[in-house]
Parts: C-alpha cells; structure tokens; sequence
C-alpha cells in the first residue's frame, strides 16, 4: 500500500489565508495586501515587517484556539472521505514546538480515521531550546524510508523529498509555482496513484 506524507498547515488547513485575514489584517487596518498576493513563504517582505515579527504573529494564531477551530480544506476533507482508504498516511509538518501540540490535536480530530501517525520536524525559533533530531523534511524522510509520496506547499521541501528518494506532490499556493494545476486537479493525480 502506497504511503502519503501530508504537509499540515496550508495542505490539509488554510493556515496562511485563516492567520493573514483574521488576525493580520485585524492588527494591521493599513494593510492593503490580498492573500492571493502573498507570492512568497514567509510573507514578511511583501508585509515589509522584520521575519521575526510576522514568526510572532503567527506563532500566536497558532497557539490560540482560532487555530483549533480552524476546518480543513473541504476538497482535502473529501478527497479523504472518498479516497482515504486507498493508501496509508502520515503527517509530516514544520512548526514550532511551542505549536506542535495543538497542530497534532487538530490533524487527530480532523484526520484521525486516516491519518494515524504524526511527525514534525521543529522550526527553528530563537527561544526554543529542544534536541535536533532533524535539520529539515529530508533528513526525516531518510532515516525512515516508509514515504512513497510527500504533499507540501513548499517546493523546497518538494525538491529535498526528491533528493530522498520520495515523490513529492506540489500543492497549488500563491507562493509556488502550481499554476496550472488547481487543488481538486492535485488531488485527481493523488486518486490515480
């Protein structure tokens, strides 16, 4: 059975558009920026503030219950209900440490009958002082060698799952190159695996 490794946020949520229209804009009333406008990863160029600023910001989002409220992407959330069934799956995620608690509630209660396991990979933030087990998604999917295929946003992380050896699936976002595909065509290609 073929195993998918699903990026979290902005994969299965919309973390991004949920944090810049609720509490972005709602702290920031002069900002005059459209989500479909955040053409990179972070953000914090285009939202001319330091990274460390728009880190906090949405570190914030996601350690408040907004981010546990937040629904899944609806056309994920049925492909899963269809398809589901089909493969095994994993989720692979980037957060804070400080996040990684409530990220793994949210994927359990949202995913749960699916999505049995959860892995994360810390990003790095100043303050948080745990072991590196793992600089990035690569070195994870190296060492366990059980991912056919890793869904993510990220095209860096698309590339370094490649170089590991797993296929990696490009999910269509502003800030990657997935132009000509819309998410519902994604996940067609994933049904056809």
């Amino acid at each position: 059975m073929i195993t998918i490794a699903w990026d979290v946020d902005d994969v299965l949520n919309d973390l991004m558009f949920q944090w810049f229209n609720t509490t972005w804009k709602a702290t920031h009333p002069e900002c005059n920026i459209d989500y479909k406008n955040l053409s990179e990863n972070p953000p914090h160029r285009i939202l001319n503030v330091p990274k460390e600023q728009y880190l906090e910001s949405l570190d914030t989002f996601r350690t408040d219950p907004s981010y546990c409220r937040m629904t899944p992407v609806s056309a994920v959330k049925d492909w899963f209900i269809l398809h589901g069934h089909r493969f095994r799956h994993i989720a692979l995620t980037s957060v804070p440490f400080v996040a990684a608690a409530s990220s793994a509630s949210w994927v359990i209660t949202h995913f749960g009958q699916w999505i049995r396991t959860y892995h994360f990979v810390p990003s790095y933030r100043a303050e948080s002082h745990i072991p590196t087990y793992d600089q990035n998604k690569q070195e994870y999917l190296k060492r366990i060698q059980q991912v056919d295929y890793l869904v993510d946003d990220n095209e860096d992380n698309i590339k370094d799952a490649e170089a590991a050896g797993v296929k990696g699936i490009l999910f269509p976002r502003p800030w990657n190159s997935q132009k000509s595909k819309s998410i519902e065509d994604v996940l067609k290609s994933i049904s056809a695996l």
